[in-house]
């Protein structure tokens, strides 16, 4: 804002501008959570300022409002690693990205609010066929699932693997990755009602976890020994994924949305010659040319029709409150996003 004084000296006021952000000052359940008007983020010369159209919510956001992750910085701290919308802004040093583009970011942090600073290294272009919504509810999970088949552990045609959490977010993308490599994937979830989302999402078998699922994945596993992979999200079941592969099966661990795994002997790896790997979007897309890469090949899936977003479930950014609830209740399927 310019205005002149009665000398006639130029005088300059700055008014950073006000926006809305889910945000938290303590650790805890949902309750902590508040919904606040902080001031407009500083972009950097290597940033660009993004308005958001669609954020999405990730367990990694109720792990850090707990406490389970490594929190910096002074508070209300601001939630949230993904999102979609225009760009507003750019650095100076930004030379790729221009105002009025539509983007995506899958890691970055501070995403729970109506404007985003993100590195420009971490900005994916945004094509005009693939929607805001889609971008929000594919990109962090999509780029997890793909990992999970490309990097952690190959899947190869007839591989057998178990999904757990076959009916969320990560599950029904993971399913349908592992069928378009060729394998065989065995889900697991919680009631009747997800054990037919997780089917109709391409899991050729699916199991509940009120059953003996131990053994009746290994009953369809490699010549009834077990599977060669299972992907745990879940934490607290990784002994028991640990008994429902193979002798020379892997366990590839990714998440704890049941609670903190148990310590694992390596003894016990030794003795069966088992594997334990672990996975973490962010020491896989350690550049701009993967994160781009691979985010187009997720787009092209969805293009193709050979991938599918289950069921989107949508809440103002101003009910974060009740979005958390719902995700850490595990009574929901699909991704849920936050629209401001």
């Amino acid at each position: 804002l310019f205005s002149s004084s009665h000398t006639g000296t130029l005088q300059v006021t700055i008014r950073r501008i006000k926006m809305k952000a889910l945000c938290y000052s303590s650790f805890g359940g949902p309750e902590v959570l508040e919904y606040l008007e902080l001031p407009e983020p500083n972009v950097g010369e290597d940033q660009v300022l993004i308005r958001t159209r669609a954020i999405g919510l990730n367990f990694a956001d109720i792990y850090r409002r707990k406490g389970n992750y490594h929190q910096s910085g002074s508070s209300p701290w601001i939630l949230g690693y993904e999102g979609s919308g225009v760009v507003e802004r750019v650095g100076s040093n930004v030379k790729d990205v221009k105002v009025g583009d539509r983007v995506a970011f899958a890691d970055s942090p501070f995403a729970n609010a109506e404007l985003v600073a993100v590195d420009s290294q971490k900005v994916i272009p945004l094509p005009n066929d693939i929607s805001f919504e889609t971008a929000a509810a594919l990109l962090l999970q999509g780029l997890t699932a793909h990992y999970l088949v490309h990097d952690s552990f190959v899947i190869q045609r007839e591989s057998v693997a178990i999904v757990h959490a076959s009916a969320g977010g990560v599950g029904q993308l993971l399913t349908q990755l592992i069928k378009m490599k060729g394998g065989k994937v065995i889900g697991l979830t919680s009631s009747q009602e997800k054990r037919e989302i997780a089917l109709s999402a391409g899991a050729d078998l699916v199991f509940l976890y009120s059953e003996d699922w131990v053994e009746l994945c290994k009953k369809e596993g490699r010549e009834g020994k077990g599977a060669d992979v299972c992907y745990d999200s879940v934490g607290s079941t990784l002994n028991q994924s640990f008994e429902a592969v193979k002798t020379g099966g892997a366990v590839v661990f990714y998440g704890m949305a049941g609670g903190e795994p148990p310590l694992v002997n390596p003894r016990y790896l030794m003795d069966h010659s088992k594997t334990l790997t672990g996975g973490d979007l962010w020491n896989i897309t350690t550049t701009k040319e993967i994160r781009v890469n691979r985010s187009e090949d997720l787009f092209q899936a969805v293009r193709s029709g050979s991938l599918k977003l289950g069921n989107v479930k949508k809440f103002k950014l101003e009910e974060g409150k009740e979005a958390h609830t719902l995700l850490e209740s595990r009574q929901s399927s699909g991704k849920i996003l936050l629209i401001p």
